[in-house]
């Protein structure tokens, strides 16, 4: 009998052969997404890696490069510190900003002790202290010169006051807290030195202003120190692009490594301005203490606070990323293979 004839519909096995087992879709995708997934991470592993060794080639050029961002990320946010630290001095500049409240003449310590405990309850207003009319008199004497001819006076023409410190030094606020304090009961007068007030303020709101102008210009200028880096780096390896993009390599492939050197300039050049920072305020620090010491304060710089430090970071690798972008997506039209 002759053996029976395999046909196209009905496919012969081989013998011995192991049994075919169908993969899952899903378990084709996954891998997939894994092998994509592990390729993009490889390649932006070895751009970085390769960022970073060519800026070790180079530490010289490299280092001045981060010194100059370093030096423009510094001076406008160390004018900011010390702006801020100078709208801050705290009780000195509080104190100038006192409210005095003259009581009548009838009004005793009884009372102005209690008006003292009800006026330090307000929301904005930090101390109060009660001078009393015989402690108001014998601090006269003690500085007018005059006090035997104070001792004749038959009565005390001096009445009793509260020293009124105000929480922040504010115009609108300090008005309105002006005005709710001469409202109280048996309060003659209220005095606040409002032109000293508004002198401050118009003071602060310059140096604000003129810390903004200054950003803009030293980011304008990081922008272009980046961006002409990075085209000498585009530059440097004009025929490996054209290669590259010749052999079919895409615009991120070709990108990616450029962008790294950008936020690695910016990060260097952040966390060195951190340091110029700290060192410049430790350094300047040590002749206002000795200053504020002859005026009987005890004043000093503050340190760089830790978020500000990070925010100076991020917005360093910011620039860095985006003067990257910009120099690349520049120059990558022009490096066509020819």
């Amino acid at each position: 009998m002759c053996a029976a004839r395999i046909t196209p519909n009905q496919p012969g096995e081989r013998v011995g052969a192991t049994p075919k087992h169908q993969v899952s879709a899903e378990l084709s995708d996954n891998r997939g997404f894994r092998n994509q997934l592990r390729a993009w991470l490889e390649s932006h592993r070895a751009s970085c890696s390769d960022s970073i060794s060519r800026l070790v080639r180079q530490p010289l050029g490299s280092f001045f490069t981060c010194l100059v961002m370093a030096v423009a990320l510094s001076l406008p946010m160390g004018l900011a510190l010390l702006l801020e630290n100078v709208s801050q001095l705290g009780g000195s500049w509080q104190r100038a900003a006192q409210i005095s409240l003259f009581l009548e003449l009838d009004a005793g310590d009884t009372y102005g002790e209690v008006l003292r405990d009800q006026i330090a309850e307000h929301e904005h207003v930090a101390e109060v202290q009660w001078i009393s009319r015989e402690q108001a008199l014998a601090e006269f004497q003690e500085h007018s010169g005059l006090g035997d001819a104070l001792r004749e006076l038959p009565d005390n023409p001096l009445p009793g006051s509260l020293l009124v410190t105000p929480e922040v030094v504010d115009k609108d606020t300090l008005v309105a807290l002006l005005d709710e304090l001469k409202a109280l009961p048996q309060v003659q007068q209220a005095q606040l030195d409002l032109l000293w007030i508004e002198r401050l303020a118009a003071i602060l709101q310059m140096g604000q202003h003129f810390i903004f102008a200054l950003s803009v210009l030293l980011i304008a200028a990081l922008l272009l120190v980046v961006g002409n880096t990075i085209r000498l780096h585009i530059e440097n390896r004009r025929i490996e692009i054209e290669v590259i993009k010749l052999v079919g390599g895409t615009d991120g492939y070709v990108r990616r490594p450029f962008l790294y050197m950008g936020v690695l300039y910016g990060l260097a050049g952040g966390i060195l301005a951190w340091l110029l920072l700290a060192f410049g305020l430790e350094w300047l620090n040590e002749s206002v203490v000795q200053l504020a010491q002859l005026y009987g304060s005890d004043f000093s710089l503050s340190g760089i606070p830790t978020e500000d430090g990070f925010s100076l970071l991020l917005g360093a690798v910011l620039l860095g990323y985006i003067g990257a972008w910009l120099a690349v997506a520049r120059h990558l039209r022009e490096l066509l293979p020819r």
